[in-house]
C-alpha cells in the first residue's frame, strides 16, 4: 500500500482536566479514506482539528511527509476542510464561493475560471456558477463546499460529519459521490462520523475511538467481523455479547450449553466474552438446536425480520428472511466460524489498540 503520509505520535490532548486524547499514535497513508469513528466526547473531531491546525496538542507531534507541522497554522497546511455546517458565503454566488481560495491565493482570472468549471463538473454541478446558495438544497449545497475545498488542490481532505444535515437518501447519495470523488481525484480522505454504516460503506481503514482511546484499527470488514474487545462488537452494528467460558481450544461454553468454535490460545477454563452476530443465528427445529428458546419479539425491517428469541435466561437478537410467530419454539444453531472470543478486559479503563493495519 502507498507511503505514510500523515503521522501523529503520542498526541495528548486536555481540557480543563477532562483529557480528550490520551497518548495517541496513528498514523494515515497517502490515497488512503481513513475514518474516525465513535461516539460523541470520543476525541474524533478533537483528532482532525489537530489534524487541520485548529488545535494544538498538550503534546506529542504532527508529522506531515516526514515534516513536523505541529505548530503551522492550518493555511499553511497542504489540506482543506469541510465542515458539517457548509459556511458557504450568503451573499457571493457559487463561482465566487469556489473562488475564494484561489484569489487570496492571487491565482488568474483564467486560472481560477477554469478550476471553477472542473470542480462544479466533479461535484455534478455543471451550470451553477451564477446561483446563489440559498437556491440550492442541502446536498448541493455540501457539494458546493467539498467543490471549494477540492479546488485549492490540497494534499489531505478534512470531513467533519459532513453529512450529518441530510436526510438518509441525500446521505446515501452523497457516500457514493465521495467514494467516487477520492477514486477520481488521488487525494487522501479522513473523515469523521459516528455513524457506523458511513464507516463501513466508504473507508479503505476505520478507527474505532471511545474516551480518548483507539479501540480498534482496521478494515472494515475485519472492524465488523473481528472485533477486537465488546465495545468495538456493540458500537459497529448490532451483535448479541455474552459471557462464555473457553473450556478448550474450539469449544467455548455459552449459557450452559457447549459450542465448537474456531479460536485457540485462551487457555482452559478461562472467562470470555462471546460475540454473535444476530444475522448469524440460525434458528431451526428445537430437536435440531444446541439450546432451545422461544421467539417474544418480531419486527419487519424491509429486508429481513428482527426477532428476539429467550433462550437459556438470554434474549438472543436475531436476523433472518424467515418469519418465526412469537410463541413459535425454536432451536439455535451457530456455525463455529461465526462465534468471535475476546478477552475479558482486566480493568474497566482498558483500552485495545492495535496498530497493524
Amino acid at each position: 500500500m502507498s507511503t505514510k503520509l500523515i503521522d501523529l505520535q503520542h498526541i495528548t490532548k486536555s481540557y480543563d482536566s477532562n483529557v480528550i486524547l490520551d497518548d495517541m499514535n496513528l498514523y494515515i497513508r497517502e490515497n488512503e479514506f481513513l475514518t474516525l469513528l465513535g461516539p460523541s466526547g470520543c476525541g474524533k473531531t478533537t483528532t482532525l482539528r489537530i489534524i487541520g491546525g485548529f488545535e494544538k496538542p498538550d503534546s506529542g507531534v504532527v508529522l506531515f511527509d516526514g515534516k513536523d507541522i505541529t505548530n503551522l497554522p492550518p493555511n499553511k497546511r497542504q489540506l482543506n476542510t469541510v465542515f458539517q455546517k457548509y459556511a458557504l458565503f450568503t451573499h457571493m454566488t457559487i463561482a465566487e464561493n469556489i473562488a475564494f481560495g484561489l484569489k487570496i491565493k492571487g491565482k488568474s482570472k483564467s486560472y481560477i475560471q477554469d478550476k471553477i468549471k472542473y470542480a462544479l463538473k466533479l461535484v455534478n454541478l455543471d451550470g451553477f456558477e451564477n446561483r446563489m446558495p440559498d437556491s440550492l438544497s442541502g446536498g448541493q449545497q455540501q457539494r458546493i463546499a467539498i467543490a471549494r475545498a477540492i479546488v485549492n488542490e490540497p494534499k489531505v481532505l478534512l470531513l467533519d460529519e459532513p453529512l450529518g444535515a441530510l436526510d438518509l437518501k441525500l446521505r446515501q447519495d452523497m457516500q457514493y459521490e465521495l467514494i467516487r470523488l477520492k477514486n477520481e481525484l488521488g487525494i487522501t480522505f479522513i473523515y469523521v462520523t459516528h455513524d457506523q454504516e458511513e464507516a463501513l460503506t466508504m473507508s479503505d481503514t476505520i478507527v474505532v475511538m471511545n474516551q480518548g482511546y483507539i479501540q480498534q484499527i482496521g478494515t472494515p470488514e475485519k472492524i465488523y467481523n473481528e472485533p477486537e474487545n465488546a465495545f468495538v462488537a456493540d458500537f459497529i452494528g448490532d451483535s448479541n455479547i455474552i459471557d462464555g467460558i473457553m473450556v478448550q481450544d474450539e469449544l467455548v461454553e455459552i449459557l450452559g450449553a457447549k459450542f465448537a468454535c474456531v479460536d485457540k490460545g485462551f487457555g482452559s477454563n478461562k472467562p470470555v466474552d462471546v460475540v454473535i452476530r444476530p444475522e448469524d443465528v440460525d434458528l431451526v427445529k428445537p430437536e435440531e438446536g444446541t439450546i432451545q428458546g422461544v421467539v417474544t419479539h418480531i419486527i419487519f425491517k424491509g429486508v429481513h425480520y428482527e426477532m428476539e428469541v429467550s433462550a437459556n435466561g438470554y434474549d438472543w437478537l436475531v436476523q433472518s428472511t424467515d418469519m418465526f410467530p412469537v410463541g413459535t419454539k425454536v432451536g439455535i444453531k451457530i456455525d463455529p466460524f461465526d462465534i468471535q472470543i475476546m478477552n475479558k478486559p482486566e480493568s474497566e479503563d482498558e483500552e485495545a489498540i492495535a496498530i497493524d493495519a
